[in-house]
Parts: C-alpha cells; structure tokens; sequence
C-alpha cells in the first residue's frame, strides 16, 4: 500500500529499499533512471501550507527543501517533505518511501545502502549530495529524539 504524500508501506524499511533497488535496476541508462526519479517526485501530494516557513527549511540543500516530521503515541515518525528541483523531489520520494511511518528505532536501524546500489553515489552532482545528506540526517535526527 502506498500513500501519496505521507509515504507509507506495509513494507519493512528494509523491503522498501530493495524495492526500490530493483526498481531501479531494470533501467541501465542514467536518463531512464533520472526520469524515474522525477515520475517518483510528482507522485507527492503537495506539503501541508503551515510547514511551508524558514522553520522546516532544510538547511545544507541549494534547492529549497521544506522538510517536517511527526510522531504518533506508537513511536512512529510520519516525514513529509517537499523540494521546488524535479531530481531532489524525486530523491526526498525515494527516502519517504524507505523511512517515512517507520518506528524511530526502525529507521535508525536501516542504513540507506539503498542510495549506493542505484547508483546514486557516482551519479548526484556534489551539491545534491550534500542536500541528500542533510536530508538523511533529519530522518536520522528525528529517530534519534
């Protein structure tokens, strides 16, 4: 079951990333992929107006990103996330998708190797990098509280 907007699957997160992994192993050009990544960006609903502010700016990103996170009585954290660049909308899907409804301790346990196995190491421009590790450490942040 997947969610638009608030990403959630029955999945575990670590089910979820190979999923994705797989998914993105079908393609061998980086066009396709990169295409795939953005298809995966506009499948979010848009972010709620009031995390729209300089308090849920992610610092750290070029693009603009507004990033939240709630969490339920159960200790699970709900990620919401939204960038105004197609490919960092696509990568804030992505880690939606792998982390977002997970309980804090899932989600500290769960490494986004993920990220590697597509290839998206060798293949973000250094500032994306940069914006995906400041992304990552908010999810990891979050858990972390």
């Amino acid at each position: 079951m997947l969610k638009v907007g608030l990403i959630m699957s029955t999945n575990n997160a670590s089910t979820e990333a190979e999923a994705i992994a797989d998914e993105f192993g079908f393609f061998d050009d980086w066009e396709d992929r990169y295409q795939m990544l953005i298809d995966q960006g506009r499948k979010l609903a848009p972010l709620p107006e009031k995390y729209r502010h300089d308090d849920f700016r992610l610092r750290g990103c070029q693009s603009v990103v507004y990033f939240a996170a709630e969490r339920d009585d159960a200790d699970k954290i709900t990620f919401m996330a939204q960038s105004d660049a197609a490919i960092v909308q696509g990568l804030v899907a992505l880690l939606l998708r792998v982390y977002s409804g997970r309980t804090a301790k899932e989600i500290r346990e769960t490494e986004p190797e993920f990220l590697t196995k597509i290839g998206l190491d060798s293949h973000l421009s250094a500032t994306r990098k940069n914006g995906l590790a400041s992304m990552l450490n908010a999810i990891k942040s979050a858990a972390a509280e």
